[in-house]
Parts: C-alpha cells; structure tokens; sequence
C-alpha cells in the first residue's frame, strides 16, 4: 500500500529541517499534517534555529487539531506524540512519523501504521528520489537525531548499500 499521508512528529520534523533533507516530504507525501501541539514544540517562542524557522516557512505543512484518542492518553507520552497517533487513529490510512520507542510501542499496540525518520531515507531512495541513505543518515545525525549503528546498518542493508 503506497503512504500518501503522514502525521509527523517534532523529532523527525527538526531532524529533517536541521539536516535540510526536509524537502523529501512534500516530494514523497501528498499531504503532511503536523498537529499544533508538535508545530508549538518546533517553533517554540524564543527558538531561533533552522527547525523554527523553516517549519514556519514551508507552505506544504497542513497544521491540524487532534483531539486525544481513547487508549493513546494511558501511554502517558509527550503531548506532540499523543496529538500525532490520535490524529492516525481517527484519520486512517495516514502514517504517523514518529522515532520515541514508547510511541513507535504504542503504535504497535494499537494498530496504528507508523514509519520512522530513517524510514523516510529508505522510502525517498525507494521511490528513486535519493541514490543513497547512507549521506542522508549522517545528515541525520550531524543534526542531532540519535541513530544506533544498529538501526544505521539495518537501514543501508534494507536499501542495498
């Protein structure tokens, strides 16, 4: 089933932004929806980084309200991570993009489809938009996204590198 639709969480979002690999969603995705309470933890008052910035500049961002979704509050998550999987839940077949392992568990959990940053390099190499994930995934973590070794080999591996 090809994803079209992501819901997309502040760690990805500042990953990709910092890194300046964010241009790969509008060219992968249809629509990209980032709930308000993820826009506020990206651009919050007094941030003055790329991630602040540029969220606030890009025109393919559809800001939305996500009322929280039965089951997803009892997993005492961040406030962008429960708006993110309640706006997957109640809008399915979006994707939530979300790198928290209790969010990635709960997602699990619940049924909710979900797709992490370096997922997004594997998809954008896939779909013939970058000829490597390998420099995409340093940028990653120049930018401050924590990747294990483990998770970096598995990701190249999947994308025959």
């Amino acid at each position: 089933m090809r994803i079209d639709r992501i819901v997309v969480n502040a760690s990805p979002l500042i990953a990709l932004l910092r890194s300046g690999q964010d241009d790969l969603l509008p060219r992968l995705f249809t629509e990209v929806f980032v709930p308000d309470a993820v826009w506020f933890e990206v651009v919050a008052p007094g941030r003055d980084d790329a991630a602040a910035t540029g969220l606030a500049s890009r025109s393919w961002v559809i800001r939305c309200a996500a009322d929280p979704a039965p089951g997803v509050g009892e997993w005492n998550l961040g406030a962008g991570e429960t708006s993110v999987l309640s706006y997957a839940l109640a809008k399915p077949p979006i994707r939530a993009v979300v790198d928290d392992a209790d969010a990635r568990r709960c997602c699990r959990t619940l049924g909710i489809p979900m797709l992490g940053t370096g997922g997004i390099l594997l998809l954008a190499k896939r779909r013939g938009i970058l000829p490597s994930v390998e420099t995409g995934l340093e940028g990653l973590r120049a930018a401050g996204l924590w990747l294990s070794d483990e998770v970096v080999t598995m990701l190249k591996r999947q994308a025959g590198e």
